[in-house]
């Protein structure tokens, strides 16, 4: 949907199913429903509308049976108001992002909680070697000594 007609049209069909779900559609099964995103095909023939509904799972199934019995109403509604000669065919999706973003949440926790664990394993740790692993020339008076030896021994002399 990449040119502005379309992209248009899409913005102005979800308002339109908004305000017809919030004022018009009176079925009973219809949940707390929310727009969130219509996309068109390129030739504007048809329009996946995705919608969220607050709930629990049975009021998804209600609320998706009662979208689809105002298919017709709706679609009829959206050619009138644009003065579309063929009024797109609708397709109702149920939105993933709120779940997807709640399992994100879940991930995230437990991220935290294992951080925390270790975090507090490496609290009371300490080096199996010491502080400083690594040999210093300054402080090392051994290594001072041996590079002085090492300097002393004459070369050896090769045929």
């Amino acid at each position: 949907m990449s040119n502005p007609r379309a992209r248009k049209l899409a913005d102005q069909i979800k308002v339109i199913v908004a305000q017809m779900l919030e004022r018009r559609i009176k079925d009973p099964r219809l949940g707390f429903v929310t727009i969130t995103d219509v996309r068109l095909t390129g030739d504007s023939r048809e329009a996946s509308i995705f919608y969220t509904v607050l709930g629990a799972d049975a009021d998804l199934a209600s609320s998706a049976a009662a979208l689809e019995s105002a298919k017709g109403l709706l679609r009829s509604t959206i050619g009138k108001q644009l003065g579309l000669r063929f009024a797109p065919a609708l397709e109702f999706v149920l939105d993933a992002v709120p779940e997807n973003a709640r399992h994100i949440e879940e991930l995230l926790a437990q991220t935290r909680t294992a951080d925390e664990e270790l975090a507090a394993r490496a609290a009371g740790a300490e080096y199996a070697g010491g502080a400083d692993p690594y040999k210093h020339a300054d402080s090392d008076d051994d290594f001072d000594d041996e590079l002085q030896a090492g300097d002393q021994n004459e070369p050896d002399e090769r045929p």
